[in-house]
């Protein structure tokens, strides 16, 4: 344990997300058809029950039919002496849907951008185009140089090696793995191996907490966290509108390697939420959707100005 302050403190009912996960439940989710009575004998039952009550009813609805007559009545005219005494209360009832409905814009409409902001979002959109392409050579000495940070002192294989798996790509040839990821994802995982190396390491290695016998592979885990960043972050649009992508702005303006430190929070969460649930492989997309949920919980926090503000920050060490 590092002996740096933490922040805060990560409660286990924030990791394994049960604190703040709904699930809508319902008896009728068996029935694949609506159960009803035959339909002769539903319109029978009807007809004779209303015959002997006929003339009752219209009595009653035209007793009714008068009393809401005289409260309209009654209402329209109050509502004539008001506005004619005060003209300022009409235009303050019909200038308060609009003001609401200002307010209301104010918190879904993305903010304008600083300078600052609008060059480091366009420099990571331009890390974000870049797929992974196993002939550059550029790309291959990306992916050794994974390899030293996370064995250092063993030999280097070739880039098509069934060592590779150990390491969690899915098979001899890691650049068959990369899909929609692309470059940046191979670039968070050498920044978490470069930032955090011990943190990397235990995540690598599967050191902490009781683990499953079948347990995700680590490398594609780091590409499917990535995508899920762009994602959540709403990084593909014209400007970042989900409440996300809003705050991450700010993150951004405050750190410009904001995306590879989430990168590294994230990752170091969603294995948290992995040892909470005892997941096993099968249930990675679940593990992945409820780090995501909280990831999003913990960037609306209203004190949140830097990546380190997160709770979850804390879990690196």
């Amino acid at each position: 344990m590092s002996s740096r302050t933490l922040r805060r403190r990560l409660h286990h009912g924030d990791v394994d997300g049960k604190r703040w996960e709904h699930f809508e439940t319902s008896g009728l989710d068996s029935l694949s058809e609506p159960l009803l009575a035959d339909d002769d004998y539903v319109e029978n039952k009807i007809c004779k029950l209303e015959d002997p009550w006929d003339d009752e009813r219209k009595k009653a609805q035209f007793h009714w039919t008068f009393i809401f007559s005289n409260l309209i009545a009654q209402w329209a005219q109050w509502l004539a002496n008001v506005v004619i005494g005060s003209g300022s209360l009409l235009g303050r009832l019909l200038s308060f849907p609009s003001a609401a409905l200002n307010m209301q814009n104010k918190k879904i409409l993305p903010p304008s951008l600083s300078p600052l902001q609008e060059e480091r979002l366009r420099s990571l959109r331009q890390r974000l185009e870049v797929p992974f392409d196993s002939s550059k050579a550029e790309h291959q000495d990306a992916l050794k140089q994974l390899w030293k940070l996370a064995y250092p002192g063993r030999e280097l294989p070739s880039l098509k090696s069934d060592l590779w798996k150990e390491m969690g790509w899915q098979g001899s040839d890691p650049s068959t793995d990369f899909r929609g990821g692309g470059l940046i994802s191979l670039e968070n995982l050498i920044f978490f191996a470069m930032k955090y190396p011990d943190s990397f390491q235990r995540l690598l290695h599967k050191q902490d907490g009781t683990r499953a016998e079948w347990e995700y592979p680590f490398a594609v885990a780091g590409i499917n966290i990535s995508f899920m960043l762009v994602q959540m972050l709403d990084l593909q649009a014209g400007l970042p509108s989900s409440s996300s992508g809003i705050c991450f702005l700010k993150l951004l303006e405050e750190d410009e390697m904001a995306f590879d430190i989430l990168f590294c929070v994230a990752f170091q969460m969603m294995d948290a939420q992995w040892l909470a649930k005892r997941a096993t492989y099968m249930e990675f997309n679940d593990v992945l959707k409820s780090t995501r949920s909280q990831l999003e919980r913990e960037l609306a926090l209203e004190d949140i100005s830097s990546v380190r503000d997160l709770p979850a920050y804390n879990l690196l060490r």
